[in-house]
């Protein structure tokens, strides 16, 4: 059974004598970010300048921009490739973050205390301490921000990985005999599921590199997501010239039984456990997707009982197909509408690909943690097996875990609807604010003696008086500001300019 296991390691922490153990008694073979880094220089990628300019970000251009994404692609290809072909034991920075998303990816870091790291760097380098200090801490600065720009995530976050490993109490040996025993483990086995998503993986890294490759699509900077074989690619419209090309360099894509091209400013994604194609939330979240040229991302969540694991998560998702040329196959049945909304959204040109996610809310807030510009999470009918306050208060739960953990607007199907939308409610309202501004400024103009006299004191000179006087300006200023405010937000929310 294929297994793929990643050992992040740091400069002189042993990481490496550590993969080459644990590979030894497994009986895989090896695979080091420097195998990776040949590999790329030989495919043509510039990748010296390129962590030249991801460790000096002032550096960083255009060109760049794309040799990192071509670089990216090129890697997680290479990985998957070689995860397809046997077991291995992959040691470097950042291969978990490759293949994020394979559930039967065993996460490793390697540490080690500083004395010993110190010690390491003065005999290999033949320093003083002092420099060696200030060498491992340049060198550890260089990583953060190399893998900062790389993938937006913090190398040193715990929540990266399965299991830390520090040898400064444990020997090597030790380490690796305790890595075998986790290996062995359900939670990093094969599974159908797993299988499906390194399939797809390496469909979208090797759609990537076509386009990358080609002359006319190498200065296109599209989003690729693959679900059952089905590749979406999304490209903003500065892009949009290069939309019939990407169409021509994909048709020689092996293992992509569709392919869907979308122009997009930005994402919605859209979080429901069934999909109608002709209900209300589909028409309001298309119609904000015209207003704000956006794709529309569908997650199907099935909610588990809290307690599931990281295997039956995987176990439970949608089946994958495994990359292979797939047009006899049926589509699997679509219980949830999901297949349905999609092609709709194809159809209107909208589509950002879609996803089945089972588990509890974990899994959901892993999942949706993708390199891509969200301007907008809506939550749709959830928790339908709960009952009315219960599937209130789960969502509204679900709501703050999104909200705090991708920093976008995070809304339900009814504050969609009431926040940008205009509807009934809103017509009310602006109505209603209407009446009261024309009433006051016909008032004011009707009654203007009076009220000049009111607010200069024709009427008492006593404390009394002046306090009156200050607390109806005090109460009446913000009044109209806020009804003037909320006229203009309404108004421009109904020539759809919010």
């Amino acid at each position: 059974m294929k297994q793929v296991i990643c050992v992040s390691r740091g400069s002189f922490t042993r990481g490496k004598e550590l993969a080459g153990i644990l590979a030894q008694e497994l009986g895989y073979p090896v695979v080091s970010r420097e195998d990776l880094f040949e590999a790329a220089v030989r495919e043509g990628i510039q990748v010296g300048k390129l962590e030249t300019a991801m460790m000096k970000p002032h550096a960083f251009t255009e060109r760049l921009a794309r040799e990192r994404d071509y670089y990216r692609a090129f890697s997680t290809a290479y990985l998957c490739d070689k995860a397809m072909e046997s077991s291995l034991v992959y040691h470097g920075r950042t291969g978990h973050l490759l293949l994020c998303g394979v559930g039967h990816v065993l996460r490793v870091r390697v540490i080690a205390d500083e004395e010993y790291r110190l010690r390491a760097a003065m005999q290999r380098l033949g320093v003083d301490r002092e420099r060696a200090r200030r060498y491992l801490a340049d060198v550890e600065v260089d990583r953060h921000n190399w893998v900062h720009a790389m993938y937006g995530v913090s190398w040193e976050d715990a929540a990266q990985y399965d299991v830390i490993v520090n040898v400064e109490q444990m020997s090597v040996g030790n380490a690796a005999s305790a890595l075998v025993g986790m290996a062995q483990l359900p939670d990093f086995q094969l599974t159908p599921a797993s299988q499906g998503a390194l399939a797809d993986l390496r469909l979208c890294a090797n759609a990537r590199l076509l386009l990358a490759r080609d002359e006319r699509t190498y200065r296109c900077s599209p989003s690729v997501s693959a679900d059952h074989s089905i590749l979406t690619v999304t490209y903003l419209p500065k892009d949009a010239d290069f939309a019939p090309d990407i169409y021509r360099v994909l048709e020689k894509l092996s293992g992509a039984r569709d392919i869907r091209a979308t122009m997009a400013t930005t994402n919605i994604l859209w979080v429901q456990e069934a999909f109608e194609q002709g209900s209300d939330t589909f028409r309001e979240v298309v119609e904000i997707a015209r207003k704000w040229n956006a794709a529309v991302e569908l997650v199907r969540y099935m909610p588990g009982n809290g307690t599931t694991t990281a295997e039956t998560v995987a176990t439970l998702e949608a089946p994958r197909s495994e990359g292979g040329i797939e047009a006899d196959v049926e589509d699997p049945t679509d219980e949830g509408g999901l297949r349905v909304a999609l092609d709709e959204l194809a159809r209107l040109g909208r589509s950002g690909g879609g996803r089945e996610v089972c588990g509890g809310r974990g899994p959901l807030l892993h999942s949706l943690c993708r390199p891509l510009p969200y301007s907008l999470v809506v939550l749709g009918n959830l928790f339908l097996h709960k009952g009315s306050s219960a599937r209130v208060r789960m969502t509204r739960e679900l709501q703050d875990s999104i909200s705090s953990r991708m920093r976008v607007p995070v809304v339900t199907s009814d504050e969609l609807r009431r926040r940008y939308l205009f509807g009934a409610r809103d017509v009310v309202q602006l109505t209603i604010l209407l009446v009261f501004i024309v009433t006051l400024y016909v008032t004011v103009l009707n009654e203007q003696e009076p009220i000049l006299r009111f607010l200069f004191g024709g009427w008492g000179n006593g404390f009394l008086t002046k306090f009156t006087v200050a607390a109806a300006v005090f109460c009446f200023v913000p009044i109209v500001a806020y009804s003037y405010g909320s006229i203009a937000r309404l108004l421009l929310k109904l020539i759809k300019m919010e």
